[in-house]
């Protein structure tokens, strides 16, 4: 676990709007768009919900990953994305014993 990178992803946001989108996508989303999320939420959808460039959108989801806060996984030409909730539940035990 990078701290220092989970902390400049939480800095922005958008990204921190992403993370709640995908901790409850049902209420953001109809479960029909995604397929139910049982594979995640797809980009194309957090992109609508962004209202922002697929490219940005595209970045966002980068930073984020590489932090180990989302996972990506590919299905055909679609990406879908889910939070890591294990790393997430350690970054908070670690913020709760660090300060």
């Amino acid at each position: 676990m990078d701290i220092d990178l989970i902390f400049k992803a939480l800095a922005n946001p958008t990204r921190r709007q992403i993370l709640e989108w995908l901790k409850t996508p049902e209420k953001f989303l109809s479960s029909e768009e995604c397929g139910g999320f049982k594979r995640g939420v797809c980009a194309g959808q957090i992109e609508n919900l962004g209202k922002v460039s697929q490219s940005t959108m595209s970045n966002h989801l980068s930073v984020l990953q590489q932090a180990g806060l989302i996972k990506a996984e590919k299905y055909g030409q679609w990406s879908y994305f889910s939070r890591n909730e294990e790393l997430i539940q350690q970054y908070i035990e670690q913020l709760k014993h660090s300060l």
